[in-house]
């Protein structure tokens, strides 16, 4: 089962290092990873994302948790929370038909760039549907792709803060 979490770190060097180590050494895989510092730009916010049931994540929550530079970690999956994805997606002009359009018109998207040859796309959603959607294209038919990883965070009164 996918898993989302959200951790507040020092943004200091080597606390990436360190949280993606861990997951080394447990031989847990990560999904995706963001990170970007907060308002206060001595403290950053890391959104991963990992494969695993309940009693896994509890333990990578608690491992997380012993790191130094770890201020707060929170399983987005555990209540109500919003995750979104953002990809760019370079493809063929002669690719970008009514077809692809009508693909395109689930999500928030605008064309970034636009010549006779290629066409370059921003599209904003949830990882799943962003799964899916790329699912739904023709390989041939995308020249580059990149994705941004998931971030999230939780719906109404709960908070990751200092």
């Amino acid at each position: 089962m996918k898993r989302t979490l959200a951790v507040l770190i020092e943004n200091k060097p080597g606390a990436l290092a360190r949280i993606v180590g861990l997951f080394h050494q447990r031989g847990y895989n990560i999904d995706s990873l963001n990170v970007a510092p907060v308002f206060d730009e001595s403290y950053s916010r890391m959104t991963v994302t990992t494969q695993g049931n309940e009693n896994v994540v509890e333990q990578i929550t608690k491992q997380i948790n012993k790191l130094i530079d770890v201020i707060k970690v929170s399983d987005l999956t555990e209540g109500s929370h919003h995750e979104v994805e953002y990809v760019l997606l370079k493809i063929s002009t002669k690719q970008f038909n009514q077809t692809f359009k009508r693909k395109l018109k689930y999500f928030e998207h605008h064309i970034i760039e636009q010549d006779n040859s290629i066409v370059v796309l921003g599209v904003m959603g949830n990882s799943a549907s962003i799964d899916d959607f790329l699912k739904s294209l023709n390989k041939k038919s995308l020249i580059e792709l990149s994705r941004s990883g998931c971030i999230g965070m939780h719906k109404s009164e709960k908070h990751l803060t200092i």
